[in-house]
């Protein structure tokens, strides 16, 4: 009798789940008609030349990611989620990308965003540059640098920028701006004695000279700005947040110098500075925090070629922290929003795509509208115990207690 119960449980639960409306065939019918209809509409395509390009680039945002984040996005504004769109469902067209880097099946951020911006894969680990660069060696770099769409756009006369939640020297991002053979030579201060006499630049270096004339920088990472053990501004006792520069030079202050006269160039860290900013009198702004940034989601409408990335939506997977990756993407999700409502179609081709994916998954036959971050309907065949419907492939696994799996039906997973 209880296994018929648990057996029929679900079924009873499901069709109390299931909203009137999509009872009826008509409403599918329905949706399906203007699905086509939409379609067909975009056989009259929009050849304008676009004056606005906003990259959107969701660091690890795969599909399962993404189908996640939908349903977390409804469940956020208290609906089942599995019917809700996200800002890019909305876009017309939709497409899948092959992602490896020449020399790898599993790719990394830094040959990945070499490919999207610059249209060339590379190796893992390199920025900028083509396949001849061999990982860490600084003497294979001359005559292999590869030029980015930000740069293209800036000799075309465009204001660019570059907005990410990630430092602005991380991989994702510079890729736009530097050529290097390593991607964590984020200032001279990691990088090898034989690199630095071979002459090749450091990442933050090269974010202040090889384009000197960004509109827009903001992101973090803002230590290696700075001479090495110089005091952060904001947390001025905690010794990881020192600077790392072994030049002792302050690239602030170079990023300032080398703007033309006449022009205003401002430098913000923290949030409450950038909002006091009037941007239509700003020429140039550089927004650094020191950790994960507080100053995103403030250039629209400034650059007419913007990148911005969601770069922690891919920290979160690689820790399997599924919550801070789900919500990152909604987060990314917004923005997309807002960049929407600012601009048109008819001169801005807003493009939203990932570098990679992770092994994030999720499944167990849950009923419609269960939490995405919650448990799975039934037992594990091999321990009977619960499990929660979010899967990761590899990274932190379960924890083991006395022998055996944790139960986790008693944890705040």
């Amino acid at each position: 009798m209880k296994a018929l119960l648990l057996l029929l449980l679900p079924q009873l639960c499901s069709a109390s789940l299931i909203p009137e409306r999509e009872k009826d065939p008509e409403f599918w019918r329905g949706q399906a008609q203007e699905t086509l209809r939409t379609a067909l509409r975009l056989q009259h395509l929009n050849q304008n030349v676009a004056k606005n390009l906003i990259l959107f680039l969701g660091d690890g945002m795969g599909v399962s990611t993404v189908t996640a984040a939908r349903i977390l996005k409804g469940q956020l504004q208290h609906r089942k989620g599995e019917e809700s769109l996200l800002e890019m469902d909305k876009f017309p067209y939709v497409a899948l990308a092959k992602t490896y880097n020449t020399n790898a099946q599993v790719p990394d951020s830094a040959g990945t965003a070499t490919a999207y911006l610059c249209g060339v894969k590379a190796n893992e680990g390199t920025v900028g540059v083509s396949a001849g660069v061999t990982r860490d060696h600084c003497n294979t770099t001359r005559g292999q640098e590869v030029t980015s769409i930000l740069r293209w756009a800036k000799d075309a006369g465009k204001a660019v920028g570059i907005v990410t939640t990630t430092r602005v020297t991380h991989a994702t991002p510079s890729a736009a701006y530097a050529h290097s053979a390593n991607r964590d030579w984020y200032s001279d201060g990691e990088m090898p004695p034989d690199a630095l006499e071979g002459g090749c630049k450091d990442i933050a270096r090269q974010l202040v000279e090889n384009i000197p004339d960004i509109e827009v920088i903001l992101g973090g990472g803002r230590k290696y700005m700075f001479p090495k053990n110089a005091s952060d501004v904001e947390y001025p006792h905690e010794e990881k947040h020192r600077g790392t520069r072994l030049d002792r030079r302050d690239l602030v202050r170079a990023w300032h110098d080398v703007k033309p006269p006449g022009k205003v160039a401002k430098y913000v860290w923290h949030r409450r500075e950038l909002l006091a900013l009037n941007l239509s009198r700003v020429d140039f702004l550089l927004g650094e925090s020191q950790g994960c940034p507080r100053l995103r989601k403030s250039a629209l409408g400034v650059p007419s070629a913007l990148g911005t990335a969601g770069g922690r939506i891919d920290h979160g997977h690689h820790e399997g922290k599924a919550k801070q990756a789900l919500h990152e993407a909604v987060e990314l999700d917004r923005a997309i929003g807002l960049a929407t409502n600012l601009t048109s179609a008819q001169d801005t081709l807003s493009v939203v795509t990932a570098d990679h994916s992770h092994v994030f998954t999720f499944g167990g036959y849950t009923p419609r509208g269960n939490p995405i971050f919650g448990l799975a309907p039934m037992q594990s065949d091999v321990d009977r115990k619960p499990f929660t419907s979010i899967l990761y492939g590899n990274g932190p696994g379960y924890k083991i207690v006395a022998g055996e799996r944790e139960n986790v039906s008693a944890v705040d997973f």
